[in-house]
């Protein structure tokens, strides 16, 4: 409950300080991993691994006997007997089975923590997939800004009979079609803000944008990276459960020592009594527990089987991803210096030589055009550069709210 009434504080919190202005990157992890519904399913998951736990642990209650036997005849008798009885575990076992069972609490806590990873980079997706249709948009706004500006210049040129019937009617076709793109790239930028604003848990609510830079950073030294593999969420989960399986059968290999029940109690003859202690062993000659012991040890094999598979795999996807994450941001960079920032330039030129009649309409369009497909491309660059520094950032365990 306290869990529940925190999550709520918190997000009424932090709706309230980015209402009505840009949403950050760090703001959405926030958010969305502070969700009641998602505070809920790890608490209730743990919960249940620790019942289990204790349960794993507890003795066995102990059982009380009593026995009325009559005779009748002569002479008649009276038995009465009282008594306690507790099973002992001599062998350990109920130890080995409460250390497995807390090694599987361990186990669902890391994996409550590597479906929290999950959902993280779930919500950085959709954040930078937003943002990138946001700057797409953006994009698309300055194109139909230039269609205005030569639309004004048309007018005067039309006035003056310097234009012909073809160019006014291809400008007008390309300034519709430059609408409709626009107007498809607005309805995809809002029914992505919508699912982003689901995923975090605020729907209905009102955010001027989303704040931050599509191109990641550079990703840390590959050895740094490495060496946070063997924390890695899923990796820890698979390292517990292997460690409680070997516990199970550990517990299970001393199945041939059995237990010991011990009863003490008062037995009553007619008017005379005494103490009375019972001791049962069972015999251990057809079952000693030996389905436990190999099914335990074929589930810890194979726990560390998948950890060493996981993990060799997650070493390789690591090296491949840190390669492409650097060729991609230096891709990028490179190609808005040597195309975006020229085609601006292009656009001026472009724009002065139709003014002054020394090129058509299809040169200039064919200059707004490629402006607008290298920023889309850059952007596409951009986006590309951030899903693997995502991936990259998962894979490592090293994502940052």
């Amino acid at each position: 409950m306290r869990k529940y009434i925190l999550a709520v504080l918190l997000s009424a919190v932090f709706g309230i300080a980015i209402a009505g202005e840009p949403l950050t990157e760090t703001q959405s992890l926030r958010l969305g991993l502070a969700r009641p519904e998602v505070l809920d399913m790890a608490s209730g998951s743990l919960s249940a691994a620790e019942a289990d736990a204790l349960e794993a642990g507890l003795w066995s209650n102990p059982t009380l006997d009593y026995i009325h036997d009559r005779t009748n005849g002569a002479p008649g008798t009276l038995e009465q007997i009282w008594q306690i009885n507790q099973t002992l575990d001599i062998a350990g076992q109920r130890n080995l089975k409460r250390a497995s069972g807390e090694r599987k609490v361990d186990a669902i806590r890391a994996g409550n923590a590597a479906r929290r990873d999950q959902l993280a980079a779930t919500i950085r997706r959709n954040f930078f997939e937003l943002l990138r249709k946001q700057e797409s948009v953006q994009a698309m706004e300055a194109w139909a800004q230039r269609f205005a500006h030569v639309d004004s210049v048309i007018g005067k040129l039309k006035k003056s009979g310097e234009i012909s019937g073809y160019d006014r009617r291809r400008f007008a076709r390309e300034r519709q079609a430059a609408e409709a793109r626009l107007a498809t790239e607005r309805s995809e930028l809002v029914r992505q803000r919508e699912r982003l604003l689901a995923l975090i848990g605020r729907q209905g609510a009102v955010y001027d944008a989303v704040a931050g830079t599509l191109l990641p950073d550079a990703p840390p030294s590959l050895d740094v990276s490495l060496t946070k593999l063997a924390g890695r969420p899923d990796l820890r989960a698979l390292a517990h459960r292997a460690e409680a399986a070997e516990l199970e059968g550990k517990a299970a290999a001393r199945g041939w020592i059995p237990e010991v029940t011990l009863g003490v109690g008062t037995k009553r003859v007619n008017e005379n009594s005494g103490a009375l202690i019972a001791l049962s062993i069972p015999l251990p000659v057809f079952d000693r527990q030996q389905a436990a012991d190999y099914r335990t040890a074929a589930q810890a094999q194979s726990a560390r089987a998948e950890y060493r598979i996981n993990q060799v795999r997650a070493e390789g996807e690591l090296r491949g991803l840190h390669h492409q994450l650097e060729q991609l941001i230096a891709a990028t960079a490179q190609y808005r210096q040597q195309a975006v920032v020229p085609s601006a330039d292009l656009v001026r030129i472009a724009e002065s030589a139709y003014q002054a009649g020394e090129s058509t309409i299809l040169e200039l369009l064919d200059a707004y055009k490629g402006a607008l497909e290298a920023e889309t491309t850059a952007l596409d660059l951009e986006w590309k550069a951030r899903e693997a520094r995502i991936e990259f950032d998962l894979l490592s365990g090293s994502f940052a709210e």
